[in-house]
């Protein structure tokens, strides 16, 4: 175990060096190539702000608000006839907006059922197969400024949704 967390401690040192010694070997000016990246990181930072700001906003909106709550208790007859758990609801219907409020829920599902518990491995699944595809479509769109999201939106939602329900039947499955 030291030996593994040598070469952790390691390897971001070692992976600086050899892009350093690259750019030297290959006659690259490194530090204001460095200098250039950090300034369109910056950039690129500033121009997504306000839309971060916004999802973040209506994230502590959603949360605070309840409505989760009440669409699953709404959603909980289709849910229990498609055997799927309504203890995950707030779950599937916050992974595409928020990563970490989707991690809050998770962790909460794991508190209270346990980390080895079926639902427990459900939200686990579920976490590792699905992305939060609003706060990605966002700030990818919004990076180079593309307007019309409406078929990447319809895609991305459709694959997560697959994405939650496989997950649902195949922790079943090997359960």
């Amino acid at each position: 175990m030291p030996f593994i967390n040598f070469i952790s401690n390691l390897a971001m040192p070692m992976i600086i060096l050899l892009i350093v010694t690259y750019g030297l070997k290959e006659k690259n000016k490194v530090f204001d190539t460095f200098l250039e990246g950090a300034k369109e990181g910056i950039e690129t930072t500033v121009s997504i702000l306000p839309t971060l700001i916004g999802l973040f906003v209506a994230i502590g909106a959603l949360r605070s608000s309840g409505i989760l709550e009440l669409i699953a208790q709404l959603a909980s007859p289709i849910l229990n006839f498609v055997q799927f758990p309504s203890e995950l609801m707030p779950l599937a219907l916050l992974r595409p907006i928020s990563g970490s409020s989707s991690i809050a829920v998770a962790t909460d599902i794991m508190k209270n059922c346990g980390v080895d518990s079926l639902l427990g491995r459900m939200a686990s699944t579920i976490m590792g197969s699905t992305e939060t595809t609003l706060y990605t479509i966002a700030v990818y769109t919004s990076c180079i400024r593309i307007k019309k999201t409406r078929f990447i939106l319809v895609a991305a939602l459709i694959a997560d949704v697959i994405g939650i329900f496989t997950s649902v039947v195949i922790c079943r499955f090997l359960s």
